[in-house]
Protein backbone atom coordinates (compact mmCIF):
# COMPACT_ATOMS: atom_id res chain seq x y z
CA UNK A 1 0.00 0.00 0.00
CA UNK A 2 1.76 3.10 -0.97
CA UNK A 3 2.09 5.77 1.51
CA UNK A 4 1.77 3.34 4.51
CA UNK A 5 4.37 1.78 6.45
CA UNK A 6 2.33 -1.65 5.50
CA UNK A 7 2.87 -4.04 2.48
CA UNK A 8 0.46 -6.81 0.65
CA UNK A 9 2.36 -9.77 0.66
CA UNK A 10 0.94 -12.63 -1.90
CA UNK A 11 2.65 -15.84 -0.88
CA UNK A 12 3.58 -17.64 -4.85
CA UNK A 13 1.98 -20.78 -4.77
CA UNK A 14 3.93 -23.01 -7.00
CA UNK A 15 1.80 -25.39 -9.30
CA UNK A 16 0.55 -28.89 -8.42
CA UNK A 17 0.27 -31.33 -10.96
CA UNK A 18 -3.87 -32.33 -11.02
CA UNK A 19 -4.46 -35.58 -9.31
CA UNK A 20 -7.18 -36.09 -11.68
CA UNK A 21 -4.63 -35.65 -14.81
CA UNK A 22 -2.42 -38.54 -13.40
CA UNK A 23 -5.18 -40.69 -12.33
CA UNK A 24 -6.86 -40.45 -15.78
CA UNK A 25 -3.84 -41.66 -17.56
CA UNK A 26 -3.79 -44.72 -14.94
CA UNK A 27 -7.33 -45.71 -15.43
CA UNK A 28 -6.50 -45.27 -19.37
CA UNK A 29 -3.89 -47.98 -19.42
CA UNK A 30 -5.13 -49.92 -16.70
CA UNK A 31 -7.80 -50.29 -19.64
CA UNK A 32 -5.60 -51.00 -22.44
CA UNK A 33 -4.00 -53.66 -20.44
CA UNK A 34 -7.19 -55.38 -19.35
CA UNK A 35 -8.31 -55.05 -23.21
CA UNK A 36 -4.99 -57.36 -23.68
CA UNK A 37 -6.68 -59.80 -21.59
CA UNK A 38 -9.63 -59.64 -23.73
CA UNK A 39 -8.14 -60.23 -26.67
CA UNK A 40 -5.89 -63.06 -24.52
CA UNK A 41 -9.29 -64.94 -23.89
CA UNK A 42 -11.39 -64.15 -27.00
CA UNK A 43 -8.18 -65.66 -29.05
CA UNK A 44 -7.43 -68.66 -27.13
CA UNK A 45 -10.08 -70.07 -25.57
CA UNK A 46 -13.20 -70.19 -28.05
CA UNK A 47 -13.70 -74.06 -27.17
CA UNK A 48 -13.67 -73.60 -23.58
CA UNK A 49 -15.94 -70.67 -23.26
CA UNK A 50 -13.74 -68.18 -23.67
CA UNK A 51 -16.15 -65.65 -24.83
CA UNK A 52 -17.66 -65.56 -21.19
CA UNK A 53 -14.21 -64.22 -19.86
CA UNK A 54 -13.87 -62.11 -22.41
CA UNK A 55 -16.91 -60.28 -22.27
CA UNK A 56 -16.92 -59.91 -18.50
CA UNK A 57 -12.99 -58.48 -19.10
CA UNK A 58 -14.57 -56.46 -21.31
CA UNK A 59 -16.88 -54.87 -18.91
CA UNK A 60 -14.34 -53.99 -16.76
CA UNK A 61 -12.38 -52.41 -19.65
CA UNK A 62 -15.12 -50.40 -20.52
CA UNK A 63 -15.56 -49.04 -17.04
CA UNK A 64 -11.46 -48.09 -16.98
CA UNK A 65 -11.53 -46.37 -20.08
CA UNK A 66 -15.03 -44.67 -19.58
CA UNK A 67 -13.32 -43.72 -15.98
CA UNK A 68 -10.55 -42.39 -17.82
CA UNK A 69 -12.08 -40.26 -20.26
CA UNK A 70 -14.11 -38.30 -17.39
CA UNK A 71 -11.46 -37.85 -15.28
CA UNK A 72 -9.29 -36.56 -18.05
CA UNK A 73 -11.97 -33.92 -18.96
CA UNK A 74 -12.55 -32.95 -15.74
CA UNK A 75 -8.90 -32.61 -15.63
CA UNK A 76 -8.17 -30.56 -18.39
CA UNK A 77 -11.35 -28.69 -17.25
CA UNK A 78 -9.69 -28.37 -13.95
CA UNK A 79 -6.21 -26.79 -16.14
CA UNK A 80 -7.85 -24.76 -17.47
CA UNK A 81 -9.44 -22.59 -14.69
CA UNK A 82 -8.00 -19.31 -14.06
CA UNK A 83 -7.03 -18.80 -10.11
CA UNK A 84 -6.81 -15.56 -8.79
CA UNK A 85 -2.93 -15.43 -7.31
CA UNK A 86 -2.97 -16.84 -3.92
CA UNK A 87 -5.09 -20.01 -4.89
CA UNK A 88 -3.49 -22.71 -6.36
CA UNK A 89 -2.87 -23.56 -9.74
CA UNK A 90 -3.12 -27.06 -12.08
CA UNK A 91 -0.87 -28.25 -14.39
CA UNK A 92 -0.69 -31.57 -16.38
CA UNK A 93 -2.87 -30.66 -19.47
CA UNK A 94 -0.44 -33.09 -21.21
CA UNK A 95 -1.12 -36.01 -18.66
CA UNK A 96 -5.20 -35.45 -18.92
CA UNK A 97 -4.61 -35.62 -22.80
CA UNK A 98 -2.91 -39.34 -23.13
CA UNK A 99 -5.25 -40.48 -20.63
CA UNK A 100 -8.26 -39.51 -22.76
CA UNK A 101 -6.33 -41.03 -26.08
CA UNK A 102 -5.65 -44.28 -23.76
CA UNK A 103 -8.96 -44.01 -22.16
CA UNK A 104 -10.54 -43.75 -25.66
CA UNK A 105 -8.02 -47.02 -26.87
CA UNK A 106 -8.76 -49.33 -24.28
CA UNK A 107 -12.30 -48.92 -24.51
CA UNK A 108 -12.26 -49.20 -28.48
CA UNK A 109 -9.50 -52.11 -27.71
CA UNK A 110 -11.78 -53.94 -25.21
CA UNK A 111 -14.67 -53.79 -27.68
CA UNK A 112 -13.19 -54.84 -30.64
CA UNK A 113 -11.81 -58.13 -28.67
CA UNK A 114 -15.15 -58.51 -27.35
CA UNK A 115 -16.72 -58.72 -31.13
CA UNK A 116 -14.03 -61.11 -32.06
CA UNK A 117 -14.24 -63.41 -29.21
CA UNK A 118 -17.81 -63.76 -29.81
CA UNK A 119 -17.02 -64.41 -34.02
CA UNK A 120 -14.30 -67.59 -32.85
CA UNK A 121 -17.39 -68.74 -30.90
CA UNK A 122 -19.95 -68.75 -32.94
CA UNK A 123 -17.86 -69.49 -35.80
Amino acid sequence: MPGTPFGVVHLDVPPVTSGLAVGSLVSGIASILVSVLVFCFGLSGPRLGGAWAAGAFTVLGALAGGAAIVAGLLARRQIRRVAPPPAVRFTGNGLAVAGLGCGGAGLLLSLVGLVLALVLQLG
